[in-house]
C-alpha cells in the first residue's frame, strides 16, 4: 500500500470520519450540529493479504460491495428520512425508531469499518500486555477466551456477528443478529466494541461454503491486536 494511503488510514482511524468511529472512544469530533453521514474506511491491506485465511475474492467482494451499499443506503435513508441525529452514538441508541433501511444499513456500515479494521496480515498468535491481564481476569485465559467467542460466532443462528466488548471495564462476549451491534440500544449486551467478527455467509463462502467453524478457528491469524488493544481504555 502506498505510504500516503496508509498514513490517511491511520489519521482516520483514530478520529471521527463524519460520524463513523473505528476507534472505542465514539468521540463527538465533528460539528455537533453537520448532519450524520457514513464513510468507508480505506482498508490498510491488499484485498489478497490476508490469504490463506480470507481469500482475496471474498475480501474484495466484501468490501466493495457488501460493505459500500450498506455506506450508500444508509446515508440515502438519513437523507430521505430526514434523520435528525448528529453522531453514530445518538443513531445507534435510537436504532429502534429507526426504519430498517436505517437500521440495517447503519449498523453493516459501522460493523464493517470495524471488523476491517480489526483485521492484518500476519498477527500475533495472542494479544499481549494489559489486554491480555484483561482477558484473562474475565475468562481465565486465552484458551477460554477464543472458545468462547468461537462459540458465541458458531451458535449465532443465521445472519450476525460476535463481539468482545467493555462494559465498564468488564470484558464480555456477545453476539448480535443481522447488522446489530452492542452500541445499540436494544442491544442485550452493551459495551464498547473491541473485536468483531463477521459470521454472514457472505463473508466466508466463498471458501469455506458451509464450515462456518473453519472459518472462525481461522479468524485468529489475522487479527491485529494491537488495533484491539488500543480500544481498551
Amino acid at each position: 500500500m502506498k505510504e500516503n494511503h496508509r498514513r490517511h488510514f491511520i489519521k482516520t482511524s483514530l478520529t471521527i470520519a463524519a460520524g463513523v468511529a473505528l476507534s472505542p472512544v465514539l468521540s463527538h469530533a465533528n460539528a455537533q450540529h453537520a448532519v450524520l453521514q457514513f464513510v468507508q474506511e480505506p482498508l490498510k491491506y491488499p484485498f489478497n493479504a490476508l490469504e490463506p485465511y480470507i481469500d482475496a475474492l471474498t475480501t474484495e467482494i466484501h468490501y466493495t460491495k457488501h460493505h459500500a451499499a450498506y455506506i450508500k443506503n444508509v446515508n440515502d435513508a438519513i437523507t430521505v428520512e430526514k434523520i435528525p441525529y448528529t453522531t453514530v452514538e445518538t443513531f445507534f441508541e435510537n436504532a429502534a425508531s429507526l426504519s430498517a433501511k436505517a437500521r440495517n444499513n447503519g449498523g453493516g456500515a459501522w460493523n464493517h469499518n470495524f471488523f476491517f479494521a480489526s483485521l492484518k496480515p500476519g498477527s500475533a498468535p495472542v494479544p499481549g500486555g494489559k489486554l491480555n491481564a484483561a482477558i484473562e481476569k474475565a475468562f481465565g485465559s486465552i484458551d477460554h477466551f477464543k472458545e468462547q467467542f468461537a462459540q458465541a460466532a458458531a451458535t449465532r443462528f443465521g445472519s450476525g456477528w460476535a463481539w468482545l466488548v467493555n462494559d465498564k471495564g468488564i470484558l464480555k462476549i456477545t453476539s448480535t443478529a443481522n447488522q446489530d451491534n452492542p452500541l445499540f440500544g436494544s442491544a442485550e449486551v452493551k459495551g464498547t466494541p473491541l473485536l468483531a467478527l463477521d459470521v454472514w455467509e457472505h463473508a466466508y463462502y466463498l471458501k469455506y461454503q458451509n464450515k462456518r467453524a473453519d472459518y472462525i478457528a481461522n479468524f485468529w491469524n489475522v487479527v491485529d491486536w494491537e488495533v484491539v488493544a488500543g480500544r481498551l481504555i
